[in-house]
């Protein structure tokens, strides 16, 4: 599948460790994203050591495929001794591209590696404007919020082209703040989703109770898979792809570090067929 530039286009995929990055590329994916052990935002995943790092790019490059690492919490200014030292071992590695949220990360990479730079979807962006800011601080790439109607994503790869790349999420979870920027599990469970170790307390399960009924709960009922009110249906956008390639979307992301290798290997099957079709 190409786009509108005569691009073709790519289909990235999440990889929790090895044997899902192995999966990923079997069942069609042409680049995974992945995180190392700090500084990236699922923290609970089991996640990539340094050398395993090295042994993903070792192995995407035997097979013609690109590795892309998540450095994209919100950093304190207790983290950039580590993430100077993080940035020189990515350029050393050689991966194909890091994904920032953090403008200081994003300058620690811009001064220390020739690393291609990635703006996540942390970063909220959902205009041309922010995204040309980011292309002029060195990005080559931008995930786009996932809140945006194709209309605005059009409108942000016409004015993008030449100058950057254009990434939106296709299929797995929404989160109920912007772009995944979710206060909601800090306040409920002191796990800070913004430095990866989010609860998902949007996925619990809740009872509404009646001001003057305490102790006398009633469910919300949505479907038999149980009361998820501030939940949002997970993005499905495998019937619009067409339109998204369309309008000039460079690469289709599947959601799903935390997945399992059968979930990975079934989603990125699944597209994969599509944008053949």
């Amino acid at each position: 599948m190409k786009n509108k530039f005569g691009q073709p286009v790519e289909l990235l995929a999440p990889a929790g460790d090895m044997s899902r990055l192995k999966t990923a590329f079997h069942f069609g994916a042409d680049a995974v994203y992945l995180g190392g052990k700090e500084f990236g935002l699922r923290a609970k995943c089991k996640n990539f050591t340094e050398p395993e790092i090295s042994q993903a790019v070792e192995f995407a490059r035997s097979i013609n495929k690109k590795i892309y690492v998540a450095v994209n919490i919100f950093a304190s200014s207790a983290d950039f001794p580590e993430i100077e030292k993080y940035a020189l071992f990515m350029e050393k590695t050689g991966v194909d591209a890091v994904i920032v949220s953090d403008l200081g990360v994003l300058s620690v990479f811009k001064q220390n590696t020739n690393l291609e730079i990635h703006i996540s979807t942390q970063a909220n962006v959902f205009n041309r404007h922010a995204a040309m800011q980011y292309v002029e601080l060195g990005a080559k790439r931008i995930i786009l919020a996932r809140e945006l109607p194709i209309s605005d994503i059009a409108d942000i790869c016409q004015h993008l082209h030449g100058k950057a790349d254009i990434e939106v999420f296709v299929h797995g979870a929404m989160c109920i703040s912007y772009s995944g920027r979710c206060l909601l599990s800090s306040y409920m469970t002191g796990r800070n989703s913004n430095r990866g170790d989010c609860a998902h307390p949007c996925r619990y399960k809740y009872f509404l109770q009646e001001e003057k009924r305490p102790g006398e709960f009633f469910p919300i009922e949505e479907d038999t898979r149980g009361t998820y009110i501030m939940n949002s249906r997970d993005l499905v956008l495998i019937n619009h792809i067409k339109e998204l390639a369309d309008a000039g979307v460079r690469s289709f992301k599947i959601e799903g570090r935390m997945k399992n290798e059968h979930y990975v290997g079934g989603v990125v099957n699944v597209y994969r067929r599509a944008m053949a079709g």
